[in-house]
């Protein structure tokens, strides 16, 4: 407790994280806390599960008084992962006696507007956020502290305009904290916009090899389902999370494992928030082990103990391909990541192997029994794009390039005040600052 005891951190706070177990702080902890403490604006970039919530949340709680109105507001990206903040802010936040309140789509907008009249602290997504903005019921005035968590991955989902707007509609003079496992152009932008000598804390996200072992099959598209069953037998103790691109294919697959008596459960985006939240429950409480889901649940989401990871199919880049190995390998434990490259793919895996740089041994196919079954692939994905006249992901595309500016650019009096004028471009170092 004494390392956390050093980052500044009051008695309160201390008390909560001792009782939680956690014996010192995670590498994003100790390089942040100290500068949340001190009221700095901040960037993480660090990965899932490196402890970023507390990393934010210590900091910002120990300044925060009870029934002062809505102080700290909280972006995240998916309804899962603002479930997950809310729970452990409303954890360390019990001496203040906080009120925490979780806001997002797929439910009743009645109990949030009536609970949002008493919280302290919001945690939501940006568009339900937007949503209680329009009609008025929710005052984001009193705002002290904005945090953008997984930031990349809102801009990749298009949520880039409501961001801004929800920014704009906070106090000049705040706190704003930013964290993603990746510093893209349009992290630049916002930071250029809307945040105040910056300092930009980076924490190694590289996958350690001695504890996770990688491979690939080459295997067609019509065996893909006959391998993944006979490897899913062969480990009967693991915990598994298998990722497919798109949701058709994620139902498909569990429908398919069920008719052969294998259980497992299924996550996406199109299913209802009381579905996905059961899920998540189920799988925490090992009422499954085997997870099938697209990349909503490799963001973010904090999934302990996975012992395996299987790409059923190929990510779009190397990054999304760390994000999937990346819930497994953790706190010192051993994982394996398994990946099945059908025709198609290869072009895509190769350029994801390049990306990362990481050997991925090539494995023999075992034998195994061949039920006739085809899921949609990449190669059909890409076709599809193709007919529909476009050959892009589905990423957010910029609009006009003028908008996004250098990392030492003025920021044409966004945050007004003396504040903005002593913004310059960032240095490299333990610790970087935007002067």
């Amino acid at each position: 407790m004494e390392k956390f005891r050093q980052l500044g951190l009051h008695e309160s706070i201390l008390q909560v994280i001792k009782a939680k177990g956690f014996s010192e702080p995670s590498e994003i902890q100790a390089k942040t806390i100290p500068l949340v403490v001190e009221g700095k604006d901040v960037i993480g970039s660090s990965a899932t599960g490196s402890g970023k919530t507390l990393a934010f949340g210590a900091g910002i709680i120990d300044r925060m008084k009870r029934g002062s109105g809505l102080q700290l507001l909280v972006l995240t990206p998916t309804r899962e992962l603002a479930e997950q903040v809310a729970t452990t802010l409303r954890m360390f936040s019990q001496p203040q006696g906080l009120k925490v309140k979780e806001i997002f789509g797929g439910v009743s907008m009645g109990p949030q507007i009536r609970e949002l009249r008493f919280a302290d602290i919001v945690v939501g997504t940006p568009g339900r956020i937007l949503d209680h903005l329009n009609h008025h019921t929710l005052n984001l005035r009193g705002i002290k502290y904005l945090v953008l968590d997984e930031a990349d991955r809102m801009l990749d989902m298009g949520f880039i305009r409501d961001v801004e707007k929800i920014i704009q509609s906070c106090p000049k003079e705040r706190q704003t904290l930013l964290f993603s496992a990746t510093i893209s152009k349009e992290i630049e932008h916002i930071a250029n916009r809307h945040m105040v000598n910056p300092v930009l804390i980076e924490v190694d996200n590289k996958v350690d090899p001695k504890l996770l072992y990688q491979k690939y099959y080459d295997v067609s598209a019509e065996q893909k389902f006959s391998l993944l069953l006979h490897l899913l037998k062969l480990e009967k103790n693991g915990v598994v999370m298998v990722f497919c691109n798109t949701r058709r294919n994620v139902d498909r697959l569990c429908d398919a494992l069920k008719h052969e008596g294998v259980h497992s459960m299924a996550i996406h985006g199109g299913l209802s928030q009381n579905k996905r939240s059961h899920t998540l429950e189920a799988f925490h409480a090992r009422q499954t082990l085997i997870l099938v889901c697209t990349d909503v649940a490799a963001r973010g989401l904090d999934i302990k103990d996975v012992s395996h990871v299987y790409n059923f199919d190929l990510p779009s880049t190397g990054t999304d391909y760390i994000h999937r190995i990346g819930r497994t390998a953790r706190a010192g434990k051993n994982g394996i990541a398994i990946s099945f490259v059908s025709s198609g793919d290869h072009t895509e895996f190769r350029q994801i192997c390049r990306e990362i740089s990481l050997d991925i041994e090539k494995d023999a196919l075992p034998v195994f029994n061949v039920i006739p079954i085809t899921f949609s692939s990449n190669a059909d994905r890409k076709s599809a794009r193709m007919r529909r006249g476009g050959g892009g992901r589905g990423r957010f595309q910029r609009s006009g390039g003028s908008s996004r500016g250098n990392w030492g650019g003025n920021r044409g009096g966004n945050r007004g005040g003396d504040r903005g004028s002593s913004r310059g471009r960032f240095q490299r170092g333990n610790s970087r600052r935007f002067r």
